[in-house]
């Protein structure tokens, strides 16, 4: 059975008409959807829900309304459907669904995948969905056998009775649509479960090996046009000059379209785009001000001037004051991160063809909902005449959550009248795309007699993703949480405390990047702690632990890492250990990092050793598959990651200058899994954050030299 995912080409509508002859169709809940339009679901009149199809072949088809970009959702939403279900796993398949708010995530109020949310967001209503379909089908058997429903049991897809006899779920479907829907269908105690918990191979594993599976830049229809923009370096910038008559001799082009944003070339293939673009010879105006003179420098003293004025208090506890006069010991410094971009392996494209009153767009996109609304209204479109079809994913980490390439393309498609592919080159998307947020910090702390934190201070100077995003205000408080997330609610127990953000707009787009505000705040904080730690002359570990009384699912994460190191006891000759831990998304992560330093001061991390509390699971191996993926992504940034302006202009435009890790460099990772019965975190973002403060703090105590500014300087590392 071929159970890999399959990308639906028809309308929500055309999907319901077909799958409704012999097949069990049924919608499960989302939170806040009553009793009646659950039960309407089953004769296909309910448009809020998401879908479950069961059909008289025994196959279990579930509809997955999050996009993959390799973080496994394609299995995990079948896994936790099958589970309560009783469905046999090997019958199990997976269809990416429409956008359509009937796939709605419940922590975002829209159809869009992010914040490392989608086992979170779905772990009730899905389950739910898999087990009010088990209970109908439970009534159907026992209808037909003239028995008490509750002498029945269900597995692997079939219904048991009385003396072994058996009923498929597929002979069940066509009676179990015509019960009531169970208003509060019971599930299955964790100890019971046969599916979840277990490691489990991806479904979408074989397609992305035989070349199947299709992203967005496989996307191909007849009559295509590849289109390449030549786009303002920077917001705000105007075309100045252009050749649109060289572009146009180019073989191949067909038209050139001038955007606000920037020139679009559009060719028959894109190559003929590409040398119809570099013929357009564009001239630029930069603009007055922050425009044509940014720098990284003057983007370093403007963060460092909002970090000494930050003023929007979110956190304020206890007396700073009294606290710092009865301190034995006092210390302050400062830290420092870039701009990083998302360095997405797939370049950025969508595919777009507006046409006869409608749209349809092919995009790996991260957000559905917003897709679907913002096509609408560039196309001119009713909203439900806008179809979107969501391909894979190479690499989202949140870039593909903004709509910029969704917009110019639609625009684009509108304008000549013909399907358009537009494609952003990597360097395209680096110059002028959206980046993790620079930032600076300003520490002060604090230790008492007994060599305990008693004061900790936290300034931030960074730009607003909140208020640059376009669907997010500031609230009354000044406070950007996703700029102080992982600082101002940080575990440690600390009386005295003042963290507070000071905004600063340098210009460019700011963004979401994997784990967000916990990416720099984590270094920032576990960093300044060993800081500390070192000047209480304690152990690093120790003094994390002693500050965590409260805290046992860190405590816990913390001592397994540490355990599992061999934290304490001595290390091979030449090598060092650091450690960090961090909570984010609902989850908990502590790490130790193995490194030795070469001669030239390059570090080299040998060993990565993770535990992880991400509550109840739902696959281990993807579990170990996103640390790995997501130390490696932190290991990136902290050895190589910047993004910095020169005259207006970023000076990184593709891997030979943004470098990411290589397979040689890459560490042995170790992943350990806490049992838990908390509920489900998440898991694609939280390995993330505490990767570079464990290098960094590695690296102090190798050297001695405390790296407090992020890509790591190895020159200041050279042994004398």
């Amino acid at each position: 059975m071929d159970t890999t995912s399959t990308l639906p080409q028809t309308s929500r509508r055309g999907f319901l008409k077909s799958s409704a002859g012999g097949a069990l169709m049924l919608s499960f809940a989302l939170p806040l959807a009553s009793k009646r339009a659950l039960a309407q679901s089953v004769s296909n009149t309910f448009a809020p829900s998401a879908w479950l199809r069961i059909t008289p072949d025994n196959r279990v088809t579930v509809l997955c309304g999050s996009s993959e970009m390799g973080q496994g959702v394609l299995t995990a939403i079948p896994m936790m459907v099958a589970e309560e279900l009783d469905a046999d796993w090997a019958l199990v398949g997976v269809e990416q669904a429409p956008a359509d708010t009937a796939f709605n995530n419940p922590l975002f109020g829209m159809q869009g995948t992010g914040g490392s949310t989608t086992v979170r967001a779905h772990w009730t209503p899905l389950r739910q969905a898999g087990a009010a379909a088990r209970e109908m089908l439970v009534a159907a058997a026992a209808q037909a056998w003239k028995v008490d429903a509750a002498a029945l049991r269900t597995e692997r897809g079939h219904v048991i009775g009385p003396g072994g006899k058996k009923l498929s779920y597929g002979a069940l479907v066509e009676s179990a649509a015509q019960q009531a829907v169970p208003a509060s269908p019971k599930l299955k105690d964790s100890k019971d479960f046969k599916i979840l918990g277990k490691p489990t191979r991806r479904l979408d594993s074989a397609a992305k090996v035989n070349g199947s599976a299709q992203f967005g830049i496989d996307t191909h229809l007849d009559g295509l046009l590849v289109a390449v923009m030549a786009r303002a370096p920077v917001a705000g910038a105007k075309v100045k000059s252009s050749d649109e008559a060289a572009a146009r001799a180019v073989k191949g082009v067909q038209h050139v379209i001038a955007l606000d944003n920037g020139v679009a070339v559009l060719a028959k293939g894109f190559w003929a785009a590409k040398k119809g673009r570099a013929a357009l010879n564009v001239q630029w105006d930069l603009g007055a001000g922050l425009g044509a003179d940014l720098s990284t420098d003057k983007v370093s003293a403007m963060l460092s001037d909002a970090a000494g004025k930050a003023s929007a208090v979110a956190v304020d506890s206890g007396n700073l004051k009294d606290a710092a006069a009865n301190s034995a010991q006092q210390l302050s410094a400062s830290y420092e991160v870039p701009y990083l971009a998302h360095a997405c392996m797939e370049p950025l494209n969508c595919t777009a063809w507006v046409r006869d009153g409608a749209a349809t767009v092919w995009v790996g996109t991260q957000g559905q909902g917003p897709t679907q609304q913002i096509v609408a209204k560039i196309a001119g479109v009713p909203t439900d005449k806008v179809q979107v079809n969501t391909t894979l994913l190479g690499g989202g980490f949140g870039r593909r959550f903004a709509h910029d390439f969704t917009i110019s393309a639609t625009l684009l498609s509108k304008l000549s009248g013909h399907p358009v592919k537009l494609i952003y080159e990597r360097e395209d998307d680096m110059a002028a795309g959206f980046y993790r947020p620079a930032s600076v910090v300003k520490f002060e702390g604090a230790l008492d007699d007994k060599g305990r934190v008693s004061l900790l201070r936290a300034d931030i100077g960074s730009p607003s993703i909140m208020a640059g995003s376009g669907f997010m205000k500031l609230p009354e408080s000044g406070v950007d949480a996703m700029a102080v997330e992982g600082l101002a609610d940080h575990h440690y127990d600390i009386a005295n405390q003042r963290i507070a953000y000071g905004q600063a707009e340098p210009g460019p787009q700011v963004w979401f990047w994997r784990s967000v505000g916990h990416s720099q705040n984590a270094f920032f904080l576990e960093s300044f702690v060993d800081e500390l730690a070192h000047a209480a002359k304690a152990d690093p570990l120790q003094f994390r632990l002693q500050m965590l009384s409260k805290q046992p699912r860190l405590r816990g994460v913390l001592e397994l890492a540490a355990a599992k190191a061999g934290w304490g006891k001595p290390a091979p000759k030449g090598i060092f250990r650091g450690i960090a831990v961090a909570e984010s998304f609902g989850s908990y992560v502590a790490e130790v990092a193995e490194i030795s330093i070469a001669k030239d001061g390059t570090p080299k991390v040998h060993r990565v050793v993770a535990a992880v509390d991400c509550g109840m699971t739902v696959n281990p191996l993807t579990i170990v598959h996103q640390i790995e993926s997501a130390i490696c992504y932190g290991l990136s940034a902290a050895l190589y990651g910047k993004i910095t302006h020169k005259d207006g202009r970023v000076e990184q435009s593709n891997f030979h200058d943004y470098p990411v890790v290589r397979m040689s460099e890459m560490p042995k990772v170790e992943v350990h899994i806490v049992p838990s019965k908390e509920a489900p975190g998440g898991i694609g973002e939280p390995g993330t954050p505490p990767l570079a403060p464990a290098l960094t703090n590695a690296i102090f105590a190798a050297t001695g030299v405390r790296v407090r500014k992020l890509p790591i300087d190895t020159t200041a590392l050279k042994r004398v």
